[in-house]
């Protein structure tokens, strides 16, 4: 799992979501104790909390893996041994979570003549992100990012994801930045660094001013603050150019026109009329 998460509280709400919605375990009073477990060689875990699993004290280790590294069953082993040699008192709920594109390999188990460990391991490629989509939170979301997107155009699938982020965070820039920071994360685990930043270049260009149904000049009034008589004599204008804008999301994002009518704030009795023109 890639390090560039730069606050707590960040690491915290990955903790709690992808035990809530990947583990289906309920996770509260999270301690972060990874930094204590380091060994000389540097040899960090992505996530090892203290807190309470499902009600009872417990140490949480996560692990998310983008390639299949044949060493892991060893390498999860030595975290293991490791964790109860730090906190032997407690029950460790260990888990790899896959994410790669090709096919999982890797094994989940060490047995050999005097030992048998196992921990467990999810594959995302049997998790359909719609199961994430579908909750429609923003927690939810940022998690998809995580799973196979059986066949969908990757850039369609993180335009729909970030468009629903700004909406469901609509007026709070900095729950908007935290889930933000934890999609650019998780894609950079996906190799999506490059498709998200085309989306969110895409969604800053669909805004009333930069569509090609305004007039250069009525956009740049627009971000001027023109005077209230010039605005109201543009209102036409404006009119015509927010349903031409809401034509092009509705065929580009496969949105519903109520959605759109909602988001752009039209009316949807005039929008109904404008694509039955289409």
């Amino acid at each position: 799992m890639q390090k560039d998460i730069t606050t707590k509280e960040t690491i915290k709400t990955i903790t709690e979501d992808i035990a809530k919605y990947i583990l289906e375990l309920e996770v509260s009073d999270i301690e972060f104790v990874d930094k204590e477990l380091q060994r000389v060689e540097k040899r960090e875990a992505d996530i090892v909390a203290r807190c309470r699993v499902n009600g009872q004290e417990s140490i949480l280790h996560l692990e998310i893996q983008n390639d299949n590294d044949p060493t892991m069953p060893k390498r999860m082993l030595r975290y293991y041994t490791d964790i109860t040699m730090r906190f032997d008192t407690l029950p460790v709920y260990q888990y790899l979570i896959y994410i790669g594109k090709p096919k999982l390999t890797m094994r989940r188990s060490i047995t050999g003549k005097n030992i048998h460990y196992q921990y467990t391991l999810i594959d995302m490629h049997t998790i359909d992100c719609d199961t994430f989509i579908t909750m429609d939170t923003p927690d939810a979301l940022v998690l998809s990012v995580l799973c196979d997107f059986k066949g969908r155009d990757e850039l369609d699938m993180l335009l729909y994801i970030t468009r629903r982020l700004e909406e469901l965070t609509r007026g709070d820039e900095h729950r908007l930045g935290k889930y933000m920071l934890i999609l650019e994360t998780l894609s950079t685990n996906r190799d999506l660094t490059n498709i998200l930043k085309e989306a969110e270049q895409m969604l800053r260009e669909i805004k009333y001013e930069d569509l090609p149904s305004y007039e250069i000049g009525m956009e740049r009034g627009m971000e001027r603050g023109m005077e209230r008589g010039m605005e109201r004599g543009m209102e036409r204008g404006m009119e015509r150019g927010a349903l031409n804008m809401a034509i092009t999301m509705i065929k580009k994002f496969k949105l519903s026109a109520e959605e759109v009518a909602k988001e752009l704030n039209i009316s949807i009795v005039e929008l109904q009329k404008y694509l039955a023109k289409e």
